[in-house]
C-alpha cells in the first residue's frame, strides 16, 4: 500500500508533486479536486466534491469529478466506500479502518481498525491475495419510543 496522504492545506506545488509521485498527470481540475479532498480527513460523495470545487474555482464538470475520483481510487489516494449501490463516498483516510454508516443522515464515521475483531477469514481464491477488509456498520438515529 502507498503512504497515506497528509491531511492539511496542501499548496498547489505539494499537490502537483503528490499526483506526479502516483503517476497522475496534474491537470488544474485534478489539483483542485485533490486540494478539497486532502484538506482534512473526510468522507465526500462525488456530488459534494463537485459542489466544493465549483464553489471555489471555475466550473468543473460532473464527469471530470467522477473520472478523477475513480483515478484517485485506483492510485490509492482515496478509498472508495460503497455503502449501497447508489451511494459511494470517497475517503481521504487511506489507513486501514472501518466505518459506521448512518442510514438516516447518509454520513460515514471512522472506526479504528483495532475496535473491530475478525477472528478468521476464508482462504482467498487461487491466484489471489488478501488486499484488505472493510467493515461497514449500519446505524440509524434513535426514534423516541423505540
Amino acid at each position: 500500500m502507498s503512504d497515506p496522504v497528509p491531511h492539511k492545506d496542501l499548496t498547489k506545488e505539494e499537490v502537483v508533486d503528490l499526483l506526479r509521485a502516483r503517476g497522475i498527470t496534474p491537470t488544474q481540475q485534478r489539483v483542485d479536486i485533490a486540494r478539497i479532498l486532502f484538506a482534512r480527513p473526510q468522507h465526500l460523495s462525488a456530488d459534494q466534491v463537485l459542489a466544493a470545487v465549483n464553489a471555489e474555482r471555475a466550473h468543473v464538470s460532473k464527469a471530470t469529478v467522477y473520472n478523477t475520483l475513480g483515478l484517485f481510487a485506483r492510485k490509492r489516494l482515496v478509498r472508495e466506500v460503497i455503502v449501497d449501490p447508489s451511494r459511494v463516498f470517497y475517503d481521504s483516510n487511506t489507513r486501514p479502518h472501518h466505518h459506521f454508516y448512518n442510514v438516516d443522515r447518509h454520513t460515514l464515521t471512522d472506526v479504528d481498525e483495532q475496535m473491530v475483531s475478525i477472528e478468521t477469514l476464508p482462504t482467498p481464491p487461487a491466484d489471489t491475495e488478501l488486499d484488505g477488509v472493510d467493515v461497514i456498520i449500519r446505524v440509524r438515529d434513535r426514534q423516541p419510543g423505540r
